[in-house]
């Protein structure tokens, strides 16, 4: 395994923990005011602020808060699956030999 095992495997990880943490906030935003003080719905509005705003920033004003959740969730997917293909084309990508 070495090396490149945790050279796909973090980043591969981090975005997948970000990406069912916007998914989360999502669906606890039908239970939660927004201005409530559940400590976990705090806890997921802290993690995935960074990406929501990054989202908005190249999103039109239009879109509500709750599609930007949504289009953060399709961009971080989009992004998994080009860092798959980016690590497979280097060479660095777990495989299934034995």
């Amino acid at each position: 395994m070495g090396t490149s095992f945790w050279l796909y495997a973090l980043p591969n990880y981090a975005m997948a923990a970000l990406m069912y943490s916007l998914l989360a906030r999502y669906v606890l935003a039908f239970f939660m005011a927004p201005d409530t003080g559940n400590y976990i719905y705090r806890f997921f509005v802290r993690i995935t602020d960074p990406v929501a705003a990054a989202v908005r920033f190249v999103s039109p004003a239009a879109v509500p808060a709750q599609v930007i959740l949504l289009f953060g969730i399709v961009w971080l997917l989009i992004l998994r699956f080009a860092f798959f293909l980016a690590m497979t084309g280097a060479g660095l990508a777990p495989t299934l030999e034995g």
